[in-house]
This record gives C-alpha cells, structure tokens and sequence, in this order.
C-alpha cells in the first residue's frame, strides 16, 4: 500500500513538473497520469539508446523528460486531428 502511495505522489510531482516545462498546467489527475506513464515511456526511450537510470537524480531525469514526450505526443496527436 506504501508503495502505490509513493507511486502516486511521484507520479503527481513529475507531472506537474512536466507540465510546467511544457507549459501545459492541468489537474492533479492528469499529473498522476502523465507522470506515471512519462516515467514508463521514458524508461523505454532511453532503454532503446543503452541508458538505464537505477535510482536517484538519473531516474527523476528520466521520467520528467518521457512525460515530456507523452504530451508533446498528445499535443501533436490533437492538434493534427482535425
């Protein structure tokens, strides 16, 4: 249960972040959901290229700039859309 818990703040933390650096603010909601799955897309991403963040300042990185990715990836999906 903890660790949902710290997964969820987390989570929230590196959403909101990203969505600063993107100039996108949102809900607390949709910072939990982009920080979670940012952080999975951005272990991927830089798996593909060889680098893996184990822990610490590195993983942050990591997961901050694959949330940035999913919503540029959002934004370019729905601004294309029409």
């Amino acid at each position: 249960m903890l660790s949902l818990i710290w997964t969820l703040i987390c989570g929230s933390i590196i959403g909101w972040l990203a969505g600063v650096l993107m100039h996108q603010p949102g809900t607390t909601l949709r910072n939990i959901v982009v920080g979670i799955v940012g952080s999975a897309l951005g272990r991927v991403l830089f798996a593909l290229v060889g680098f893996y963040a184990t822990a610490g300042l590195a993983d942050v990185i990591v997961s901050v700039i694959g949330a940035c990715v999913l919503l540029a990836l959002v934004n370019y999906v729905t601004e294309n859309r029409s």
